[in-house]
């Protein structure tokens, strides 16, 4: 706005000068935002402790010490005489005076405030022969106009202050952040089979919904700004539906949603403790429980990978590749950044780690028990175009399964057929010592590419070798793709398409039951809209279709799962 009311006329030289120099460039005041009125306190503090001599202009007179001042300048000599007479006007560290830029009423209104004690410093030492009565009477107008202003900054300046001293005073912590998540979701399986599961594990018919829940709390700690403790409470009731209707008397794990991980009947537990910090060009990263590969090496599953949260896919299958849930635990891993072969394939690093799934069994320890060895390069051929190439080498004892990210026990997998985690089972469909484990290594390839920013395309390919130790060998093979549109209907909003075939048991040698079980894929289908009602809230409804799930050989008929999942994060 514009200095009104104040006639120029009645002012002396110099104080006319001063006045002209900084109404000019008064920026407009409208009702600003919070943000900005705090910018403007920030400006005002440093304008008002920076040094008015400045390190470059030390020792020059008046106007002459400001480096980009000039005698040429119009106001040059309203300036002169404002810092020689009453010596109040104030520069930048480097010597500037940077007249040109222009300052809010506020910045004025500080500016006139210093004029205004220095000239009455002056005056209580007798000094009055430096101004006139004249002076005076304006510079009295002055303060009447301005009275608002000053009175409004001292306000504002005493409730940030107090705002600030609030906050220290309750803060959670200074070096540690919470985030949460709760998922509420509704989820039914439509076929004609038989649903034996349930949130409170009791048997259900088909077509009758179940109702839980799943909750995360999480702690994020920094000690020195670049590293990260992370600390995770969870809890939830829901397990997943059981849709296999062959003959085979082990369930299979396809029908498993990202919400059925961490069931324990709501009893809280830390299912992830682990550190990230850097290491010279690198990142390191150091669990001490529920490390999966997924947390250091990237997945290039975008908008469908969600680290089993709620904002992504609704299937654990269509979330990530399943090569990423072999293995998992305790243990540690590096992320590199590869220099040499960037010219070639873009920003690049390459993964390597090492999991256990009961380090910290007694009897088992960090490398007797379960692990898996993690290796990936990972390219970016331009902005739009990633890919990955994966190997894991993993150990897995009798009766625990390939794709269990790190649980144990015949039930622990999280994704595949129940012929693909174990060929070795009760079905004995590659029979010979069931006591023996496993060993596998399993090689995968991960792409993604985005044509647009409103289209995303992602895909992967994985197959195991897995040799049951004295007994057979077993060829297992995973893939799928998805297509997924961010932003549609609303910012945060998306509809993703995913297709694929679950972890599945094509091919064995060794003494086989080939009765127990059908080589053939079975087809995973998953479509859902995940809509961002708000910063804190998203609604996701969605279907997944199994076509002959578990790889049954009797009659079977396929599984259509209905779900609704709405997720609040904080």
């Amino acid at each position: 706005m514009t200095i009104k009311n104040l006639k120029l006329r009645h002012l002396s030289p110099a104080l006319m000068g001063m006045t002209l120099a900084l109404s000019t460039a008064v920026a407009p005041a409208a009702n600003a935002q919070t943000a900005t009125e705090i910018e403007t306190l920030d400006q005002v503090n440093v304008y008002s402790t920076e040094d008015i001599n400045g390190s470059m202009g030390q020792g020059l007179p008046g106007a002459a010490q400001f480096s980009d001042v000039s005698p040429n300048d119009w106001a040059y000599q309203a300036l002169d005489d404002l810092v020689r007479r009453y010596d109040c006007l104030k520069g930048y560290p480097n010597g500037t005076y940077r007249g040109n830029r222009a300052l809010s009423r506020y910045e004025f209104a500080a500016g006139l405030n210093a004029c205004l004690q220095q000239i009455e410093r002056l005056i209580a030492a007798s000094t009055a022969d430096f101004v006139t009565r004249s002076d005076l009477e304006a510079l009295q107008r002055l303060i009447q106009e301005f009275e608002a202003e000053l009175a409004t900054l001292g306000t504002r300046v005493d409730a940030l202050e107090s705002r600030v001293a609030f906050l220290e005073d309750h803060q959670f912590s200074t070096t540690t952040k919470l985030v949460g998540e709760v998922i509420f979701a509704l989820t039914s399986d439509f076929s004609d089979g038989l649903n034996n599961s349930s949130a409170s594990g009791v048997a259900n018919a088909v077509g009758e919904a179940v109702f839980g829940d799943r909750v995360r709390l999480e702690l994020n700690t920094s000690f020195t700004g670049e590293d990260r403790l992370v600390t995770r409470l969870a809890t939830g009731n829901l397990t997943a539906l059981s849709v296999d209707t062959g003959t085979n008397t082990a369930n299979g794990f396809e029908s498993t949603q990202t919400f059925n991980l961490g069931n324990n009947n709501n009893n809280v537990a830390i299912d992830w403790l682990a550190y990230y910090f850097p290491f010279q060009d690198s990142q390191a990263y150091v669990a001490a429980t529920g490390g999966i590969w997924s947390d250091i090496a990237p997945t290039l599953n975008p908008y469908f990978e969600d680290y089993d949260g709620g904002d992504g896919a609704l299937s654990t299958f269509a979330t990530e590749s399943p090569i990423y849930r072999i293995g998992g635990g305790a243990g540690a891993a590096f992320s590199f950044g590869f220099s040499p072969i960037e010219s070639i394939l873009g920003p690049s690093t390459v993964t390597i780690g090492y999991l256990a799934s009961q380090a910290s069994t007694a009897n088992e320890g960090l490398f007797s028990s379960d692990y898996a060895a993690f290796a990936q390069l990972n390219g970016n051929l331009s902005d739009r175009i990633g890919f990955g190439l994966t190997y894991v080498h993993g150990y897995h004892k009798a009766n625990n399964n390939i794709f269990a990210a790190g649980g144990t026990g015949t039930t622990s997998s999280v994704v595949g057929t129940s012929f693909a985690n174990n060929p070795v089972g009760s079905g004995a469909y590659l029979s010979g010592n069931t006591t023996s484990g496993i060993a596998s290594n399993s090689y995968g390839a991960e792409v993604a590419f985005r044509p647009s920013d409103s289209i995303s395309v992602s895909g992967f390919a994985t197959w195991t070798d897995a040799r049951v130790i004295g007994t057979g060998d077993a060829d297992i093979w995973t893939f799928g793709a998805g297509l997924a549109f961010p932003d549609l209907g609303k910012e945060g909003s998306v509809l993703g398409i995913f297709g694929g075939a679950q972890p599945t048991l094509r091919g064995v040698e060794g003494n086989v039951n080939r009765a127990a079980f059908d080589p053939d894929f079975s087809w995973h289908i998953e479509a859902f809209y995940k809509y961002q009602l708000n910063d804190s809230i998203s609604i996701t409804p969605g279907l997944i279709w199994l076509t002959d799930p578990n790889q049954a050989s009797g009659n079977s008929s396929d599984a259509v799962i209905g779900t609704l999942r709405t997720t609040f994060s904080f």
